[in-house]
Order: C-alpha cells, then structure tokens, then sequence
C-alpha cells in the first residue's frame, strides 16, 4: 500500500508519497497498477508531484535505452482515443509548471519529438520557452525526480496537441509559495491558453491561497493525486482551477470507439470542505456540499495508458520509459483546452472549469470501475453522468471544452 505523509505547514497540509514501490488499491484492475511514485517524499509544506512510473511484476523501471515501450501510449495513440486527430491550437501556448530544474529538457524534448515525427520545438525555433518562477533565465538547481515529471509534461503536451507552444516554469522549490509565484508568472506571459500543475496537497482554502490559481479566461488545469480516494487535493479542489482524475485506457479494436476506458483506481477525487461549490456544477448532483473533485478526466494508469517518455535518469543521462499519474492527465486536459481555443473569459469573470459541464455530450462517459472506498458512491466509483474519479467525461475531440 501507498505510504501517506501529512504535515502542517503555514496552515496547509500537505501529503507526500514514498518512492519505493506501492501498489494501488485493488480497483477493477488492481494488477494494472504496477508503478512507482518518481518524486522523492516531501518536506513539510511542499508539494508532491503527482508523475508515476510503470514497472515490470519485479518493480523493476520499465525502461529502454534506444526505443520507446512498446507499450507506451503513442502520440497518435492518444489523439485517436480522444478525437484530437485534427485538431490544432494555432500556435497557442499551454505553460506548465513544476519545480527545479531539468537542463536536458530541450534536449530531450527533441529526441521524444523526433521518434514519433512531430515538428521540432525548440527555444530557437520560438516554440518552447523555460524560465524560473520569475521569468528569468537563471534556473534552478536539478532534481531527478522533478525533471522526469517535466519530462511527461512537456511530452504529454506534444503527444496531444503538437502544434503548441510550450513554456515550462521551473520553481526554486516545490514549496506551494514558489510554485504559486511561477503559475502568476505563465499567466501574465502573451499566448498562454493553459496552465498545467500536475501537483498537488490535502485540502486547502482559496481564501488562502487562490490568488496563484485566480485567472478567469485562462484553463488552470490540476492533476487530483495518485492515492485514490482520499478526499480533496489542492489546488485541484481550488473553485479556479479544472480538477483532472485519471483513467485506463485500453485499445478494443472492433469497437465504434476503439478504445475503452475505466477509472483508474490510483486517481484522487472527493469533495473540499474550504471551497465553494461550482455553480456550473449544480446540475451534476456531486452530493458535496463544497467544491467536488473532478471535473474531467484523462489517460493515467501508468501501464494502461501511459505515456513512453523520454526522460532524465541523472542530471546528464536520459532514456525511453512509460509514465503515467494524474500529471499525464493534467497535461493533456490543458492541451486539448488550448485546442478548444475556449478557456473562459476575463472579461466576465468565466472560469475554464464550467465548459464542460455545458457540453456533456461531447465527452466520452466513464461509467466503470473505482478508486477505493467512499461514504457516497458516487465521489468513488462510476456511473452515467458525473462521478468523483473521472468528473464528466474524457474528451471527444474539443467540443466538450
């Protein structure tokens, strides 16, 4: 079983996750689950990075020097399960947000680029910016385990929507202050549709701390956890942001789809005590009296769904792996809103999070499988309409966002 760490720090309590190998809780398909959390245990008042690594049946890194697994999702792979084939954002930027620093990210990102034929993205080309949580160009120090959640973000944006731009912000720390500083950062940089975190804590007040995650006309996206239901996880239980659960994504050739999909059973979901309910929302009947996780969801399972990745195993060397967690999802869910070119408006105060809740019928339901054990059935297992783990609804193309 997965290894909760909880601590109070400047008001706000924050769980982290050990890094040797855990097992999920059983769900539809407990052995799908076989992964490692990347990041190492946070100090009190950090965050976790929600990225998880696929193992083999003797926890050993599913991992390639020269190719991608065969069983990693592909770039086309994903755009086919989500109806993204033809969509394009024109050139929009989905920043993403993460902690220290990756030197080989551009590097890196070339070699996934390259393997599966996107178009270059480059700092030279004007397709990828990074800088720290200020803007600037002096980065922060490396760490192993930040950098491979780097890695899956900036390839799960170019997986599902290779036309972005991307920028990535990399915080001093993973500290909720520093990390906050870089998402106010992306906001006020020109072009940024969407802004991914694919991190998060225990529940938290917006009182307190919306003011990193207040952009109204921007899509804020948050991963929910890795740790099954286990209540609400900030920011993901912010009312600014889109809270994203994660699923298993499986091909079924011969299907009208062809592919299937069930909750993941690691995805996070539940309902914030600190937080208003999204008046968007109210038609759903979460059952949660405040902010209810999630809204929308995406591919997470590390083995069924998750991403091949080229990504750091030291600070100079890097190789092929398959990655999955709720921060695949995040990713993907702002890039398929950079795509929509509809993320709310400034204007009149519209936030991203209450599109797809008008446009339920351009989502693919998830109606099968769990994330644990839960008070109401709902805020856990699937059914038609919204459910806990997987909100609304995966994409179906953009016409959901």
């Amino acid at each position: 079983m997965r290894k909760i760490l909880t601590a109070a720090a400047a008001g706000l309590l924050l769980a982290g996750v050990a890094t040797t190998p855990a097992w999920a809780a059983p769900g539809p398909n407990p052995q799908s689950d076989h992964s490692i959390q990347v990041c190492a245990t946070p100090r009190a008042g950090d965050a976790a990075c929600h990225a998880r690594q696929a193992v083999d049946a003797n926890g050993h890194p599913i991992a390639n020097a020269t190719t991608p697994p065969s069983s990693g999702l592909t770039p086309s792979q994903l755009r086919d399960a989500y109806k993204l084939t033809s969509a394009a954002s024109g050139g929009k930027t989905v920043a993403i947000v993460d902690a220290y620093g990756y030197p080989n990210l551009e590097a890196d990102l070339g070699v996934y680029r390259a393997q599966f034929g996107l178009p270059a993205c480059t700092t030279a080309n004007g397709c990828l910016k990074v800088m720290n949580q200020n803007g600037g160009t002096s980065l922060p120090r490396f760490n192993t385990g930040w950098a491979q959640e780097q890695s899956l973000d900036v390839d799960a944006v170019s997986a599902a929507c290779p036309d972005c731009k991307i920028v990535v912000l990399q915080a001093n720390s993973a500290s909720f202050a520093d990390l906050g500083t870089a998402v106010q950062t992306a906001a006020k940089l020109p072009g940024v549709a969407a802004i991914s975190n694919s991190y998060g804590g225990s529940d938290a007040a917006d009182s307190t701390y919306g003011n990193y995650y207040n952009f109204p006309g921007i899509a804020v996206t948050a991963s929910a956890g890795d740790n099954g239901y286990k209540g609400a996880s900030y920011p993901a239980s912010s009312s600014y942001v889109v809270a994203v659960g994660g699923t298993s994504l499986n091909s079924a050739p011969g299907t009208s789809r062809g592919w299937s999909e069930s909750v993941w059973s690691g995805t996070g979901s539940g309902c914030s005590s600190l937080n208003a309910a999204l008046s968007a929302a109210s038609s759903s009947n979460t059952g949660c009296a405040g902010r209810a996780m999630n809204d929308v969801s995406a591919a997470s399972d590390p083995s069924n769904g998750g991403l091949a990745v080229y990504y750091p195993t030291s600070k100079t060397s890097s190789t092929w792996g398959q990655f999955g967690g709720t921060s695949e999802a995040s990713p993907i869910i702002a890039s398929v809103y950079a795509q929509s070119g509809n993320t709310g408006s400034a204007a009149t105060g519209t936030y991203a999070n209450s599109i797809p809740y008008a446009h339920t019928s351009s989502l693919f339901d998830v109606t099968s499988g769990n994330n644990g054990t839960c008070p109401t059935t709902q805020w856990c297992t699937a059914g038609a309409g919204w459910d806990g783990p997987t909100g609304v609804g995966t994409p179906n193309g953009t016409g959901g966002f």
